[in-house]
């Protein structure tokens, strides 16, 4: 499993898990909606780092592959990449019948 599935799985589990701890208490819904909002991004900073770590480490090292990519299509467009060819070394003159000996 993704590291950013994971972490988006974990916080909407824990928005869910204080929203139901809420719900006991009586007051207006939209009330509740908004404190399980602020409280489980609380929670999540301090319970979820890990995941979170992991998931900005995922997407660092994609984004390395990304620019590494783009630069290797945009030195190829620009005909850098290509590898020079070796000159071919002249061959050793031969002795003909005609050449002086």
């Amino acid at each position: 499993m993704s590291a950013a599935l994971k972490y988006t799985l974990g916080r909407i589990g824990l928005f869910v898990a204080v929203l139901a701890g809420l719900w006991l208490i009586d007051m207006n819904v939209f009330l509740k909606l908004m404190l399980a909002l602020v409280f489980s991004a609380a929670l999540s900073f301090f319970l979820l780092r890990g995941w979170r770590d992991e998931m900005a480490g995922e997407i660092a090292e994609a984004a390395e592959r990304r620019r590494t990519e783009k630069e290797r299509l945009r030195s190829a467009l620009a005909g850098e990449d290509q590898t020079p060819t070796p000159t071919p070394t002249p061959d050793p003159p031969t002795q003909g019948p005609d050449s002086p000996r």
